[in-house]
């Protein structure tokens, strides 16, 4: 993608570049968070989990609660993850929908628990949930500095990103 045509014309749309399987794939083996989309009583609830990729899969732990009903009522879920990268002004985003499921037998538990993938939270996370992909897809795009864009209620330009 032309940087600079994308700096200096915002008018002209650049296309977001659509990544192959193993591409989404290695960006989500890059960062450590997501977002896990759900459905509960018939409403749309998101919530923030780290996680890990685990032989094609997407495993993530949690405590009894609202996440883990909600993931294990419908099993029917969706799940996000993005990045951004500064050294090429580049970002990122991956979606995968799937079913999830409780990790329950002993010996699958057991290698559950061996992968790298301590809580963020200080309580007990002590249930795994696989997420078994049905789809993946993802978008990269090169990100245009802010300060090209105009903005319409003051007409000055934006400020540059940081």
């Amino acid at each position: 993608m032309d940087k600079t045509h994308a700096q200096t014309d915002p008018e002209v749309p650049q296309p977001a570049a659509l990544l192959t399987d193993n591409d989404c794939w290695g960006l989500l083996r890059r960062v450590q968070v997501g977002r896990l989309a759900v459905v509960l009583d018939g409403e749309p609830e998101i919530f923030p989990v780290n996680y890990i990729v685990d032989h094609g899969t997407l495993v993530f732990r949690t405590a009894d609660g609202t996440k883990l009903t909600a993931a294990l009522t419908n099993r029917t879920v969706a799940f996000e993850s993005d990045g951004f990268d500064s050294d090429r002004s580049v970002a990122w985003s991956v979606v995968v929908k799937g079913s999830a499921s409780e990790i329950r037998e002993l010996e699958d538990k057991i290698d559950a628990s061996l992968l790298p993938l301590a809580p963020w939270h200080g309580g007990p996370k002590h249930r795994f949930v696989r997420i078994v992909p049905s789809q993946i897809s993802g978008r990269q795009f090169a990100v245009v500095d802010g300060s090209v864009w105009h903005n319409p209620y003051t007409l000055r330009r934006t400020s540059g990103y940081e």
